[in-house]
C-alpha cells in the first residue's frame, strides 16, 4: 500500500492510528444538519439558504464550510419546474370543432354552453391536477375535479357544485 500512495510506511501508519481530529468530528456532527435542512426543503436548498437555515437554528457555520459539507455529501440545490408543458398538438387523434367559435356573449340563458378548462398548481405534495366546468352564462362553476394526475379520469365524473 505504502508503494501505491508513495509515502513512508510508518507515515502511513501513524495516519491510519491517529484519532479523528476535532474538526472532523465536527464536520460530521453538521453534515447531519446539513442533510436535515436541505432534506426539509424537498431539496431545492443550496449551500447558502442551508447556511441561513442552519444560522436560524443557532449554529455558527460559514458558507465556504456549509457547501464543502454539501459537495462531500453529495447534495445540491434542486428548483422545482416552474413550468410544464401539458398539451401535445402533435398527435393524430381527432380533434373536435369549435361549435362556439368565441361567441358566448350570445349565450341567453343558464345550462346553455358550459366550458372547461384543466390548471395545474405547485403543491408541497407535488403537482396537483384541477379541471373544471363553468356555465358561460352565469359564469358559475358547474362541476369540478381534482387528481395528482391528468389521465383521461380527470375529466370524467365531476363533483357537482
Amino acid at each position: 500500500m505504502c508503494r501505491v500512495l508513495k509515502v513512508a510506511a510508518s507515515g502511513y501508519y501513524a495516519w491510519v492510528r491517529r484519532p479523528q481530529s476535532e474538526r472532523s468530528k465536527e464536520d460530521e456532527r453538521l453534515k447531519v444538519r446539513v442533510r436535515a435542512s436541505h432534506k426539509a426543503s424537498r431539496k431545492t436548498y443550496g449551500s447558502p439558504r442551508v447556511q441561513q437555515d442552519l444560522k436560524e437554528d443557532g449554529v455558527r457555520i460559514g458558507k465556504k464550510r456549509v457547501a464543502r459539507l454539501m459537495r462531500e455529501e453529495g447534495l445540491s440545490g434542486n428548483s422545482p419546474k416552474k413550468f410544464k408543458r401539458t398539451t401535445g398538438s402533435s398527435h393524430t387523434k381527432p380533434i373536435a370543432d369549435n361549435i362556439l367559435d368565441r361567441k358566448i356573449d350570445e349565450v341567453s340563458r343558464p345550462n346553455e354552453v358550459w366550458v372547461a378548462d384543466i390548471t395545474y398548481v405547485w403543491t408541497a405534495m407535488g403537482w396537483l391536477y384541477l379541471a373544471i366546468i363553468i356555465d358561460v352564462f352565469s359564469r358559475r362553476v358547474v362541476g369540478y375535479k381534482v387528481a395528482d394526475h391528468m389521465k383521461a379520469e380527470l375529466v370524467a365524473g365531476f363533483h357537482q357544485v
